[in-house]
């Protein structure tokens, strides 16, 4: 789950101009798929090969979430944490399950869905915001003068702002377990998350330093996701969303 905000080290006020803002704007994502995967699952490789689509086409936050239950088969993800698997059940939990699966993807932190189920996700990302579950606040993310800057839009209530540090790509040779002999290309796959801060529905700024995502192992981006909170614990809806990738994070 995402680690408490450390202002000191985290972030600081910061005024963004205008017109970099409206331009990130006009590229707002159409959502935010989370996938919830495992190396070690039989079903999960054409599930990471439609996250791998969605990451690739740019319209979508698409965010891969390994999770470690399934290492008791034989091969242990390389990419799992405890953290990820925590905040499948957490989201178990909002949904009312007594259970977890993959795959899985959640969509904009509001219903979930077979992650393999490539054409499903898209149509329920078109659906979602006729039904008023869209991405409705403005949320930018840029590198500038070493500094990660956020801004997030007005809007209604009180929500999280939580940032996703990712790998871009990474591809796994898999010696044991149910995939066995295979070789998977896994995109976005989410090293780290935080909470950097809180909204209240005003206009809201931060700025981080932008050597936390060169300090990360491999070549990747960020996500910043703007979450209510049902409880503590348990994550809501995503009001909005953006993700800085590849390309745009090394400038």
């Amino acid at each position: 789950m995402p680690r408490p905000y450390v202002p000191e080290c985290l972030a600081i006020l910061l005024t963004l101009g205008a017109g970099v803002a409206h331009a990130q704007e006009a590229n707002a994502p159409k959502g935010v798929v989370e996938l919830f995967t495992s190396q070690g699952c039989s079903s999960c490789p054409p599930a990471d090969k439609a996250l791998e689509t969605l990451a690739r086409e740019g319209k979508v936050v698409a965010l891969a979430y390994h999770v470690d239950y399934w290492n008791y088969l034989g091969w242990a993800d390389t990419l799992a944490s405890k953290d990820n698997t925590a905040r499948q059940y957490a989201y178990a939990r909002m949904f009312g399950r007594n259970g977890v699966y993959t795959p899985q993807a959640v969509l904009n932190g509001r219903e979930h869905i077979n992650g393999a189920d490539l054409s499903g996700i898209r149509t329920r990302l078109d659906s979602l915001p006729k039904e008023g579950k869209g991405l409705d606040v403005p949320v930018t993310v840029e590198v500038k003068n070493d500094e990660l800057r956020i801004h997030v839009g007005a809007g209604q209530g009180k929500a999280n702002i939580v940032i996703a540090y990712f790998e871009r790509e990474r591809s796994i040779n898999i010696d044991k377990g149910e995939n066995r002999g295979k070789t998977v290309n896994y995109w976005h796959a989410v090293t780290n998350m935080e909470t950097i801060g809180m909204w209240e529905g005003k206009e809201t700024n931060l700025v981080l330093p932008a050597d936390m995502l060169k300090k990360k192992e491999k070549p990747g981006g960020c996500a910043v996701l703007l979450q209510r909170m049902k409880t503590a614990d348990t994550p809501g809806a995503i009001l909005g969303a953006t993700v800085l990738a590849g390309d745009e994070a090394s400038r």
